[in-house]
């Protein structure tokens, strides 16, 4: 066990790391829709390493059931009410290599999509959450924590508090992940209290009442004891109005509850020494094969660009949130720098026209691929030599550190989590491992990718830069450490 959690274990007086559920939407390898799934699941096993008897509860998503139906075992069924339905539970239980993973089956709710969307994505939550409660007593564990994840099982604090005090669940202590302020559950408060059975007294603005709405992540916010966001800087941007959502000034009650752990990143997965999936593995002392990646990928997309040019790579949702309309204004301007260009993601109508389109408006300068390919997102990370993520607001972030990780510099907005990860790089001092921009204006944007393509040309400050951000260490084992740590002081308490 490390060190540094031993001496917290002895000041608090405990022999064991404290018992932990920890529950969400989605989890990788399982599920995934996006970074929530990756967290889950590698903070689950990194906490799982350093001594945590740590569990996992998910919904049995029909894309789960598909592939894992054969190997789970069939633990216990009961019923939970919902609006004022009595709904089946199936509580299935999985090894994950020592870990183990329970899935709440129920065809209705979870045989379809991940998220439906609209009410209904509130009712299968809803059930979730009362079904993750109801399940204790009868699953053989009895934790001290439950670590919920976003609005989805953010209810679930509320629940414990208020309506299971006097049950064995009441006990439990519980941490809520706040990855994305942003979506926040909101749902009419009658349909919520129908749902669930919450008291009128709770619809009030100290409690789950949001602009005349019930907003399940507030209700979080409000009972669980502990809150985290998935950087410092993003813990302390969403207490200020223009970060926070409308939940600024809950949030700036619960300060001291409320701190910032910075996500990492899968460095098995991403590790471009092992990456199956580029064709030249490579180090920070081998990056002439980081060229090959480059000049491999230019001849697999046909990308009319020298090897010589730099090229700036996107791996990205199209929404708003990530700075699209940054790009999109100055678009013709990076070309006219001197700049190839490559973008996988998909997401909003316009955006994906836009991108579609790139190649013909540029004569293959630029090429867009409106589509998820994870080996297509390798070989972007490993072949670019910049990495662009201009973010409106950004809670963490990972492809930034899969970029450094990968010595593809990024060029990004500071805020949030990116603040904590890119050092604009420095010539006087030779500090630094990227590039970055304050606000968020596109011809800031656009000086910045302007002077991280000089420094292209500095082939000695160039390599600097990239042996620099292939040394930190981006694995999820600093923050497991600060989570571990977390629950002792909250079981403590």
């Amino acid at each position: 066990m490390n060190t540094e959690l031993q001496s917290i274990m002895k000041e608090k007086n405990r022999d064991v790391m404290p018992r932990v559920l920890m529950t969400g939407a989605e989890c990788a390898p399982f599920a995934k829709t996006g970074g929530l799934a990756d967290v889950m699941g590698t903070l689950a096993r990194e906490l799982k390493n350093l001594g945590c008897d740590i569990r996992l509860v998910l919904p049995f998503h029909r894309v789960i059931k598909d592939q894992y139906r054969e190997e789970v075992k069939h633990i216990v069924s009961f019923s939970v009410d919902i609006g004022r339905h009595s709904q089946y539970v199936g509580v299935e239980l999985y090894d994950w290599e020592g870990l183990p993973v329970y899935f709440i089956d129920n065809e209705y709710y979870f045989g379809h999509a991940i998220y439906c969307g609209g009410n209904f994505e509130g009712e299968q939550y809803a059930y979730f959450s009362r079904a993750v409660i109801d399940a204790l007593p009868v699953i053989g564990f009895e934790p001290e924590i439950i670590h919920v994840n976003d609005w989805h099982t953010a209810i679930i604090p509320m629940l414990l508090k208020t309506q299971y005090d006097l049950h064995p669940q009441g006990k439990c202590k519980t941490v809520l992940t706040i990855h994305n302020l942003g979506y926040q559950g909101r749902f009419n408060f009658g349909y919520a209290s129908h749902l669930l059975g919450i008291d009128d007294r709770y619809f009030h603005q100290d409690y789950i009442e949001f602009h005349g709405d019930a907003n399940f992540l507030k209700a979080g916010i409000v009972f669980a004891d502990k809150l985290v966001t998935v950087s410092p800087t993003y813990a302390h941007e969403i207490r200020m109005p223009y970060y926070g959502e409308g939940l600024d000034g809950i949030l700036q009650t619960r300060a001291d509850d409320l701190i910032g752990i910075l996500n990492g990143i899968d460095t098995k997965v991403f590790n471009p020494a092992a990456d199956p999936l580029i064709p030249y593995p490579y180090d920070e002392f081998s990056l002439a094969e980081k060229q090959k990646n480059k000049e491999a990928l230019i001849a697999e997309l046909g990308l009319e660009i020298k090897p010589q040019t730099p090229l700036i790579g996107m791996v990205t949702r199209l929404t708003k949130q990530k700075g699209i309309d940054l790009v999109l204004r100055v678009f013709n301007e990076i070309i006219h720098a001197g700049a190839g260009f490559l973008l996988i993601g998909t997401g909003e109508k316009d955006y994906e026209k836009f991108f579609r389109g790139m190649a013909n408006r540029t004569g293959n300068l630029a090429k867009g691929f409106i589509m998820f390919d994870d080996r297509l997102a390798h070989r972007i990370y490993a072949g670019s030599d910049y990495f662009l993520m201009p973010s409106v607001f950004e809670p963490c972030g990972l492809a930034q550190m899969i970029a450094l990780r990968y010595g593809t510099l990024p060029i990004v907005r500071s805020t949030g989590g990116l603040k904590d990860t890119v050092w604009p790089y420095n010539e006087k001092t030779d500090e630094g491992n990227g590039f970055s921009f304050d606000n968020y204006n596109a011809h800031d944007m656009l000086n910045t990718v302007r002077y991280a393509l000089k420094i292209y040309r500095q082939k000695p400050r160039l390599e600097s830069l990239r042996k620099r951000a292939m040394q930190r260490d981006w694995s999820f084992q600093k923050s497991a450490l600060a989570y571990a740590k977390l629950y002792v002081v909250t079981v403590s308490q």
